[in-house]
């Protein structure tokens, strides 16, 4: 098999792993010859500082010991399978950097011998790349659970990020669908990615010229609807993993079905509705205030799909409003639909001049029509008249789109919507 056909295999193979943001690296390496996070390529992730970057997203192989039900790389597959060198790896990466098709590399890998053995291939692909090569891009390794902890050091003195995934919400999941997976297993490696990254930021703090370990962070990801596993319980197990780990990023992945599946796995994927809600409320929760336990109002513990997060909790506790913009903190602010933090910090800037009324806001480029129903300012504002407005919600709702007649046709012809 050639090197294309094995990265056609591969690549199609990394397509479901969502962990591919480089945020938190904002400069090339000293001393590096070749690579750059900086400026802009083919672009396909973004980073919180609006940069685009592209990464190459790969498997070192598709070949797996486990059976995790929910997997196409499983043992138990039929899938086609391939597996890269670490030469392999080195050039492609080297080669499509060269073109500018990409800013950095993404490296994951199935299971192969044992975790100790697919840990040091990914290292040594990394660490060819820094040492051989001066390359100084972006590298972001997934870390295998079970390694030892001196791999995962070496693997973060060359990689800008390291992530372990958590697989799926709750242990309970794990135990129905990967039992060859243990989720104290998986939080003991963060532990370890994350006391590292603390002693090599003390020590360089000290003053020592200690090196960087995985400057980045680590992050992770989660299938969200291969089980019935709610929402709530889901944004329940970020926040720990947030506050225990101290986690950059947790991604939601809406399960995909896949051939010759498990007949406890559902038949068809959760709405991708439902993975953009998870990161709103994720949004929310990091930089909004919110807890987890707050921001699910739904009865049956998930996140409405017609609102969102933030409207829905506004809608249910509209005792907390009006709120006077020219009076109220930073963090009743934050809770006012249309309002972002950006917003927010510019009301409270403007506020220490004068008094803010309507076309202030309006000028902020809130999202009016939805923040005029829970402010008060200092002029007269109508939209407060429909705060109690019993179908305040069906105001609120985004409007539906009428399908196009060919579209319709399409849908009718593949089942496709």
């Amino acid at each position: 098999m050639d090197v294309r056909e094995k990265l056609a295999i591969l690549a199609d193979a990394a397509k479901y792993d969502a962990s591919c943001a480089s945020s938190g690296s904002k400069a090339t390496r000293p001393g590096s010859k070749l690579g750059s996070t900086e400026g802009m390529g083919i672009c396909h992730s973004y980073t919180p500082d609006g940069r685009c970057v592209s990464l190459l997203k790969i498997l070192l192989t598709n070949y797996c010991i486990y059976d995790c039900q929910y997997c196409v790389n499983r043992i138990s597959s039929d899938t086609p399978r391939a597996r890269f060198t670490v030469e392999e790896v080195v050039s492609l990466t080297l080669e499509f950097y060269r073109r500018n098709y990409i800013e950095g590399l993404f490296l994951s890998s199935g299971i192969i011998q044992n975790s100790n053995y697919t840990m040091e291939q990914l290292t040594l692909v990394a660490k060819t790349l820094r040492q051989e090569h001066q390359y100084g891009g972006y590298i972001h390794l997934k870390t295998i659970p079970n390694a030892d902890p001196e791999l995962i050091q070496e693997a973060g003195l060359w990689a800008d990020r390291l992530s372990v995934n958590i697989e799926l919400p709750t242990e309970n999941d794990l135990h129905q669908l990967a039992p060859e997976k243990k989720k104290v297993e998986i939080v003991q490696s963060m532990s370890g990615i994350r006391e590292k990254i603390d002693e090599f930021k003390a020590d360089r703090k000290e003053g020592f010229n200690a090196p960087r370990f995985a400057p980045a962070g680590q992050s992770t990801q989660m299938i969200v609807g291969a089980t019935p596993t709610s929402d709530q319980e889901i944004l329940q197990t970020a926040t720990e993993l947030y506050t225990g780990q101290n986690l950059r990023r947790v991604y939601y992945s809406a399960y995909s079905p896949i051939p010759h599946a498990d007949a406890r796995l559902p038949a068809q994927s959760p709405p991708l509705v439902r993975e953009h809600r998870l990161y709103q409320a994720d949004w929310l929760m990091r930089f909004y205030g919110f807890s987890s336990e707050e921001i699910v109002t739904e009865a049956d513990r998930n996140l409405a799909l017609d609102i969102d997060p933030k409207l829905a909790w506004a809608l249910a506790n509209r005792h907390f409003f009006p709120v006077d913009v020219n009076r109220a903190s930073r963090e009743e602010l934050l809770r006012v639909p249309g309002m972002g933090v950006r917003s927010v910090d510019r009301v409270l800037q403007i506020r220490r001049h004068r008094q803010l009324r309507s076309e202030d806001l309006k000028k902020l480029r809130v999202a009016w029509k939805r923040t005029r129903i829970f402010v008060q300012t200092a002029d007269r504002n109508p939209g407060l008249l429909n705060l109690e407005s019993l179908n305040l919600r069906q105001q609120l709702q985004p409007a539906r789109k009428q399908l196009l007649l060919f579209d319709a046709a399409t849908s009718a012809t593949t089942g496709e919507v």
